[in-house]
């Protein structure tokens, strides 16, 4: 992390952030993606299992793991005001909360999902699939959330080369982990749906060990002792990040959960709905890596300049942050429009569910440009750690907008499933609208009040 004083230069810097967390993301979307594409080669039964499980495990779990997100603008501005001495503490505390956030996850699914699962008018083959790939994934929520905590530590030093490296070999470690346990081979179970969920769980254990050995042995991670002369818990530190992290879990949860509330609105249509909707929106989640890493690139590069007290820089990666990921958005949607009918071959050979899939990605395609907005300024956001009236905006754009205009649509005009991706695509444009206008408010407001800063030239 340094200081850049031309706009060209930022841009450079933020390419240099933003690729490596680009590749980290892909690599860890890779455990998901590769889990539902594997499983749609077994049968279409297990991937509408797979879907429903993971439809329940992806809001929960995003969006407790959202709060450890909180690390990186407090290490980034820590950094920024040259306060070394106090990221130590920070990082520990996280990784405390983490286990306990963890052990929460675990006791929900534990107790819960049986219930939640039988509440849904499910063919039973494609509930028991849901409900054991849950639960085997749960093996891994500890080393995840770990995981996520370190993660935030690395990237608010600005190594995010790091992660993309460890991020890179969770890849290749599913997939040899989803051939032995989804299919059975080497001996190994034929377990299905479930063994998808096992695989992961057995990744994130080795992410984890990986990420401890490169922060205990390697420069500069090891000069900051992390894992040396433990504290006691702060309830102190464990307020500031939640003071932080909790309106960013909210808010992720609240744009995660819609898409896992439209999965469940759609049992209703059956099993060959539910898996051609998990095909289209698997695709598309592996396309918002781009604006996500683009989001997650803001929140360092504003949280450092906010801490260094360069708003009008801070303010200069905000709207750059914007304008990189509207212009990559075009090409996302031009994939997703021409490209639809080999996206859902890929996933499956059943001639219907491929039919159906082809129609949700035109859908998909439509909300590129929103997710484009949203998600850099929600980052942007985090930087200037503004969060506590972001989530209510998600809130409102999601649930009170979108999710009712898509029940609206599927229920009482002739659109039917396709209604509800046509709200999610007016929920993600409220949000890029209120969220954009919020972004504009704060740095007005911190420009106000502090009028006379020194500023890098532009």
């Amino acid at each position: 992390m340094y200081q850049t004083r031309t706009k060209k230069e930022k841009l450079l810097l933020l390419v240099k952030i933003i690729f490596p967390i680009l590749v980290t993301q892909i690599a860890m979307y890779m455990v998901t993606f590769f889990d539902i594409y594997m499983t749609s080669r077994y049968g279409t039964e297990d991937l509408a299992g797979v879907s429903i499980g993971s439809s329940f495990w992806v809001p929960v779990y995003i969006g407790l793991a959202g709060i450890l997100m909180s690390i990186t603008p407090i290490v980034a501005q820590l950094m920024g005001a040259k306060k070394k001495d106090q990221v130590k503490q920070a990082v520990q505390q996280g990784i405390y909360l983490a286990i306990l956030l963890a052990a929460i996850v675990f006791a929900f699914f534990y107790l819960g999902i049986d219930y939640l699962i039988a509440f849904m008018d499910l063919e039973p083959t494609v509930a028991d699939v849901a409900s054991r790939y849950i639960f085997a994934m749960t093996i891994g929520l500890i080393p995840l959330f770990v995981y996520n905590a370190l993660r935030s530590y690395i990237d608010a030093l600005g190594a995010t080369r790091v992660t993309m490296v460890i991020s890179l070999l969770s890849a290749p470690i599913n997939i040899f982990f989803n051939y032995l346990l989804i299919f059975g081979h080497f001996g190994f179970p034929e377990l299905g749906g479930p063994g998808a969920g096992l695989a992961s769980a057995i990744t994130y254990w080795l992410i984890l060990v990986i990420a401890v050995w490169i922060i205990h042995t390697r420069s500069p991670f090891n000069s900051y002792n992390i894992f040396r002369t433990w504290p006691k818990l702060s309830l102190t530190r464990w307020m500031e990040i939640s003071r932080i992290g909790v309106p960013i879990g909210i808010s992720i949860f609240v744009e995660t959960s819609i898409f896992s509330a439209v999965t469940f609105m759609l049992a209703v249509y059956g099993t060959v709905t539910i898996a051609a909707h998990q095909i289209a929106l698997n695709f598309a989640s592996l396309l918002y890596m781009l604006p996500l890493s683009i989001s997650m690139g803001a929140t360092i590069l504003v949280g450092y300049e906010v801490g260094a007290k360069r708003l009008q820089d801070a303010k200069q990666y905000s709207w750059l942050s914007v304008g990189t990921a509207v212009s990559l958005s075009f090409l996302s949607a031009c994939v997703l429009f021409f490209m639809r009918s080999e996206i859902a071959a890929l996933y499956s050979s059943d001639p219907v569910v491929v039919e159906l899939a082809v129609q949700f990605l035109l859908f998909a395609a439509l909300f590129q440009l929103s997710d484009a907005i949203q998600a850099p300024v929600q980052g942007a956001l985090r930087g200037y750690k503004d969060v506590n009236i972001t989530f209510v905006m998600a809130l409102i754009s999601y649930w009170v907008i979108g999710l009712p205009t898509g029940y609206l649509l599927a229920n009482f005009t002739d659109y039917g499933a396709f209604g509800y991706w046509i709200g999610l695509i007016v929920g993600l444009t409220a949000g890029a609208i209120t969220l954009s206008l919020r972004l504009l408010l704060i740095q007005k407001k911190l420009q106000h009040v502090q009028p006379k800063i020194i500023n890098s030239k532009p």
